[in-house]
């Protein structure tokens, strides 16, 4: 139950176009939140507020870096939607390759 929740999270959190953007950003170097805001046409506050989203669902998370807060990718939280995604592709090659065995003898 704990995983479907923490699955949730992640998964609502990547839903965001922007917020995805963000995580690309950040999982090639760790950035401000300044820096990160520049490359967008929203305010300081909207970009914090996706931040904050990715934060919680634990993709991120800050450090102070002098009189910043630098934001980082978590890895492990990324592992976990990689895995969960690859489960899923892994089913659907299961049923297309069974449909594939079926059609074949479907031919014979």
């Amino acid at each position: 139950m704990v995983e479907s929740i923490i699955l949730d999270d992640i998964f609502m959190a990547l839903a965001d176009t922007t917020r995805r953007s963000i995580v690309a950003r950040v999982a090639k170097t760790e950035m401000s939140i300044g820096e990160i805001a520049r490359h967008y046409s929203l305010t300081f506050a909207a970009v914090s507020k996706h931040i904050k989203v990715l934060e919680r669902a634990g993709i991120i998370t800050k450090r102070r870096r002098g009189k910043e807060q630098v934001v980082i990718l978590v890895p492990e939280t990324v592992a976990i939607a990689r895995h969960e995604i690859e489960r899923y592709a892994q089913l659907w090659d299961d049923r297309f390759d069974r449909l594939d065995t079926l059609l074949k003898e479907m031919e014979d």
